[in-house]
């Protein structure tokens, strides 16, 4: 597995990716992995390593780069418990707009698809909190994806200033989609969960959700030791693993 940055231009605007290709000739399914608010860190630039691992070109395009200010390596390096963290990146986050999300995640997809390892193969999408609302709309807002897979995607449900809520789009959703979250979550709760579940269920659009108890938000972040949950961690990325076999190498 050889794991790197690249640069690519959204727009004229210059967006570090990291880009993570297994071993091997090929041809590989892509896999775009959307950020959560601490930007394209070392968790996120370790999902994306794991699913060179498991068999998956994977690029992580780092969200903030059209904004002046703290750069990732300098979000990345705050401490889990430094006060100035949260603010910062809800600051970062809240300056992001879909539109521009959306031409990220195209531009991710374009160049896994111009890898020789990957050409025309199928490309999903995943996301953590902010970034599986990300996978979720995406899902709906580009056809060329074949699968998307949720971890705790926070605000799905909630409309956000100028953002419509990403709930809105089900009906427009053209690929199955796999969901795990936490039963001790509140972004989004057990609640939230189950609209999203109803409202996919109403417009037929295939799915399968996975919630763990004793689990909360950023389970899966082994660089928040607060958060982390190891066996649930450990099942849901099993699963995601097989849901993306399953969609991306039919």
């Amino acid at each position: 597995m050889a794991s790197a940055y690249v640069t690519l231009d959204v727009d004229g605007s210059q967006m570090k990716t990291w880009v993570a290709v297994p071993d091997g000739p090929g041809p590989f399914p892509g896999v775009v992995v959307a950020q959560h608010a601490g930007g394209m860190d070392t968790f996120i630039r370790s999902v994306c390593d794991r699913l060179a691992e498991a068999g998956f070109a994977a690029a992580a395009p780092d969200m903030y780069h059209r904004q002046d200010g703290m750069t990732l390596e300098e979000l990345d390096a705050m401490p889990q418990d430094d006060p100035e963290r949260w603010p910062s990146m809800m600051a970062k986050t809240g300056q992001t707009n879909d539109s521009d999300i959306e031409q990220d995640v195209r531009a991710s997809m374009a160049h896994l698809s111009s890898l020789a390892q990957v050409g025309s193969s199928p490309i999903g999408i995943t996301g953590f909190c902010g970034g599986g609302r990300v996978s979720y709309l995406m899902a709906a807002r580009i056809p060329e994806l074949s699968s998307a897979v949720v971890f705790h995607g926070g605000f799905i449900t909630m409309a956000r200033e100028d953002r419509p809520a990403a709930l809105d789009s089900t009906p427009q959703i053209s690929c199955p989609v796999a969901g795990f979250f936490g039963l001790d979550d509140q972004n989004p709760s057990p609640e939230h969960v189950a609209e999203i579940a109803a409202e996919m269920d109403k417009h037929g659009k295939s799915h399968e959700f996975h919630s763990y108890e004793g689990t909360a938000h950023s389970f899966l972040d082994h660089t928040n030791p607060k958060a982390h949950r190891p066996d649930s961690a450990a099942d849901a990325w099993e699963k995601a693993v097989a849901f993306f076999n399953k969609t991306l190498r039919a």
